[in-house]
């Protein structure tokens, strides 16, 4: 999925965020603001993951979705 179209579905797949990621705070996700760069970083920070590891697992996430 790429910037555009992840935005674009940003408010629909907020709440499935909430329970796949239940690590990321609503604040979190707030401040996602639909930007993919955004929620990778915080997949990272709040899980200690590598860039290639968190990348891999949200775009295992967006697959499902």
């Amino acid at each position: 999925m790429n910037e555009d179209q992840f935005e674009g579905k940003w408010d629909r797949m907020k709440g499935k965020v909430r329970e796949h990621w239940g690590r990321l705070t609503d604040d979190d996700v707030e401040e996602v603001q639909g930007r993919r760069q955004n929620l990778l970083a915080k997949i990272q920070e709040k899980y200690g993951d590598t860039k290639e590891a968190a990348d891999e697992k949200l775009r295992e996430f967006e697959r499902r979705f």
